[in-house]
């Protein structure tokens, strides 16, 4: 299976490890701890009783004054008849005082050392010196005075008290069993749990990575799902919006290259028309001053889109330099609009505020005039027939203001905030703009912006648009791109 391959089934395996160790070294302190805390239980038990024999032994020396006594005896094989304790009295110097018969355990005296030890401090533990190095038993070894009637000097004796071990043993391996098949359980939960999460993600990221090389390869058919749990949402959701802006551009590049392709064609298919009309006589010398004028203007126009196309590449890369010097913008406008003076005839259109007095600034008059070219075309693109192209230009505060507006249609107010995006048609949801790069109003912007001034576009839907270019007229210093 090729999700095996996956990165999340590497993560499973060291999980897997981690929880294993883990139940493992618990399993481990567990059992340990268990088995301490029931050896101590069964060690104190040991201990209380013996002392309760002790007691016993204490009183039957009290009335017989002889620690030879045959009660005494009898009640340490009494204490021994269940096979599971063996009990031992000795005296001061270590000898066994009490009965034992065959079946007994134990040393029948008590070593020096032992004595020694007792003397300081009583032992409670496993020993597996006095009785079987194999199988240690539990001992409970005192020192302790008995007295007689006669009030004399105590006399100091010992008492060991041995316990089988088995009953430890048991629960240690019954408690070992227990966790083992819990701990089995619980692996066996937590890999078909972490297995089942795993196969979901491992999905994902080959489904990711599958996607994400569709995209690599142009196709943007599908988009990364954000909805599955245990996953960043958000880098889907950056990824998906990454390879939509993606297949935006593409689609604005391919509609881009084929407007540019229209855009060139038609001057230049006018252009070769007229020059081979006059090259082979068709067009009269009467008239050749007439369509050589059609010839400049047509010249002047490509020449405008292909700094369109070259302004935006310099505008992105930072290497424009604009070449700041006084211009008479009302003149500049004015042979602009002659450049559309067939399609404003066409169109039938009243054009107004030409007139105006001459206002001057300093700007970059190539980048200006593809401004006002830009918005020109633009208003007469849209201009409904026979309507009115108005012009106005004022001066206030050292400020110069430039407003083209046309009648018509007019704009949107989803139209309105994307009209100066790149590659932005204004009216594409009407399909009228058939022509045009979809460049021109994003790099008006740029020019506007690039002389410290701002463009800002009013329209009332249905009646107009306006577009007024608000430009410093004199500048303190010239500014680089």
């Amino acid at each position: 299976m090729k999700n095996k391959k996956s990165s999340y089934y590497k993560l499973l395996v060291m999980t897997m490890f981690i929880i294993i160790s883990l139940i493992s070294l618990l399993g481990v302190l567990t059992v340990s701890l268990s088995s301490a805390i029931y050896r101590n239980t069964e060690l104190e038990q040991l201990n209380k009783t013996g002392d309760i024999l002790i007691s016993c032994f204490k009183d039957q020396y009290y009335r017989s004054d002889n620690i030879y006594d045959e009660n005494i005896s009898s009640l340490c094989r009494s204490f021994g008849s269940n096979g599971n304790y063996s009990v031992y009295l000795y005296d001061e110097n270590g000898n066994n005082i009490a009965f034992k018969d065959d079946n007994s355990v134990g040393d029948m005296t008590l070593s020096p050392s032992m004595i020694s030890r007792l003397d300081a401090k009583d032992f409670l533990g496993l020993d597996s010196i006095h009785i079987s190095q194999q199988e240690p038993y539990m001992l409970y070894a005192t020192q302790f005075f008995a007295k007689n009637q006669d009030n004399v000097a105590p006399k100091v004796m010992y008492a060991a008290f041995y316990q089988r071990s088995d009953s430890l043993n048991s629960f240690t391996i019954k408690v070992t069993i227990a966790y083992a098949i819990l701990g089995i359980i619980g692996a066996v939960l937590a890999y078909l749990l972490l297995n089942r999460k795993t196969k979901r993600l491992a999905a994902y990221e080959y489904d990711f990575m599958r996607i994400s090389e569709m995209y690599a390869k142009g196709d943007f058919s599908e988009t990364i799902s954000t909805t599955v749990p245990g996953t960043n949402k958000e880098i889907a959701e950056y990824v998906n919006a990454i390879a939509a802006n993606v297949a935006s551009s593409e689609e604005t590049s391919k509609t881009f290259i084929a407007n540019v392709s229209h855009e060139l064609r038609t001057p230049m298919t006018t252009i070769g028309g007229f020059v081979d009309g006059i090259l082979d006589g068709t067009i009269p010398k009467s008239r050749q001053n007439e369509y050589l004028i059609l010839v400049s203007k047509e010249i002047k126009r490509l020449r405008i889109l292909i700094s369109s196309m070259l302004n935006m590449s310099r505008f992105e890369s930072g290497t424009l330099s604009p070449n700041f010097k006084e211009t008479n913008l009302t003149d500049l406008v004015i042979q602009t609009v002659l450049m559309f003076e067939k399609k404003i005839d066409d169109k039938h259109l009243e054009v107004e505020g030409l007139g105006s007095a001459r206002i001057d600034a300093e700007v970059d008059a190539d980048l200006i005039q593809q401004v006002i070219y830009n918005l020109v075309e633009n208003a007469v693109k849209f201009i409904n027939e026979r309507g009115t192209l108005s012009f106005r230009f004022e001066k206030l505060n050292g400020m110069v203001t430039i407003g083209i507006k046309n009648t018509g249609e007019g704009l949107t107010n989803e139209e309105i905030t994307q009209v100066f995006d790149r590659f932005y048609k204004t009216d594409s949801s009407r399909g009228k703009d058939t022509t045009g790069l979809g460049l021109g109003l994003s790099i008006s912007r740029k020019i506007v912006h690039l002389h410290d001034g701002h463009i800002v576009v009013k329209s009332v839907y249905n009646e107009y648009t306006e577009f007024l270019v608000e430009i410093p007229e004199k500048r303190n210093s010239v500014k680089k791109g």
